[in-house]
């Protein structure tokens, strides 16, 4: 008999917040120390992933929570809300690095580059060892959230890289433009991450359809079921990630069995498109051969 491992992803998720918060205080207090902005906007990097980490797992114990007779979802929008908040709060830390890299600019400062350097090595080695615990305890290919979570830190290791070259430049060439070139670079990288996440959530927020569904190719499947004449007021939306909702109407011709179509075209909504709640409404339609009294006869 084979045992497959369950994915833990509450304890990867755990083991990621601890590494990446105790490497976001080295690296705040070691910038402040050895004056490198680098460090400082990769510990604003690492703060807003420590808060999206903590809202994945807050999100995962509220939407274990069971729906109330006020909330019939439960608390699943709670993910999206923190998403939006986070999102916002990473163009203010995008901004301030930005600022102050501008007066790095017009004024660079000496930078004790090896002390940064070590500190960044040492950043860059705890959050592939997040990345680690986040792929081996939990689900990060089929879990939206998961997946968000492996992929800051993944970022955040890219910034202590990032670093890590300033640091070189700096060390053999006393390049200390390199400081604040790196620090826009990681910036930008802040920036991006920011936009597609409030995106996102302003997208899922107004109702928007899935980005993995295509509605018109939904319409067309349901509209080949044999018996359906016509779909219309489809509506697709998400309710938080990976919890899709449908609502349509199939007309009907009459003489098809409706029992039949409904169970066919809900085995399609949850079967092949994994949406979770549907809602459809059969409406008959009388054939036009009926309507004109025409009798139709076997011979």
């Amino acid at each position: 008999m084979s045992h497959h491992k369950v994915p833990d992803n509450k304890k990867g998720l755990r083991i990621a917040i601890g590494i990446t918060a105790l490497i976001l205080l080295l690296e705040f207090f070691g910038g402040l120390a050895t004056n490198s902005l680098a460090l400082l906007s990769d510990a604003g990097h690492m703060l807003s992933d420590v808060s999206s980490l903590v809202f994945s797992l807050l999100a995962m114990w509220l939407a274990a929570k069971p729906p109330t007779a006020d909330k019939h979802y439960g608390y699943s929008r709670v993910e999206i809300l923190a998403a939006l908040l986070n999102g916002v709060t990473l163009f203010v830390i995008a901004g301030l690095i930005l600022y102050e890299a501008y007066h790095r600019f017009l004024s660079p400062e000496p930078v004790s580059s090896l002390q940064m350097m070590v500190i960044a090595v040492i950043g860059l080695l705890a959050n592939l060892l997040s990345a680690w615990a986040l792929l081996h305890q939990g689900d990060v290919k089929s879990n939206i959230n998961m997946r968000s979570a492996y992929l800051h830190v993944l970022g955040d290791a890219l910034g202590s890289v990032g670093a890590i070259a300033a640091g070189l430049l700096m060390y053999f060439w006393n390049w200390y433009l390199a400081d604040p070139l790196i620090s826009v670079f990681v910036a930008v990288l802040i920036l991006k991450g920011a936009w597609g996440v409030i995106r996102q959530a302003v997208h899922i927020l107004m109702e928007g359809t899935p980005a993995t569904i295509n509605a018109r190719q939904v319409q067309a499947q349901l509209e080949q079921i044999d018996g359906v004449l016509n779909v219309h007021d489809l509506r697709i939306w998400t309710i938080t990630s990976g919890i899709h909702s449908l609502s349509c109407h199939l007309l009907v011709d009459e003489r098809a069995d409706s029992q039949a179509v409904l169970q066919l075209a809900s085995s399609h909504i949850h079967g092949d498109l994994g949406v979770r709640y549907a809602t459809v409404q059969i409406e008959t339609q009388t054939p036009a051969w009926a309507k004109a009294g025409h009798i139709c006869t076997i011979c």
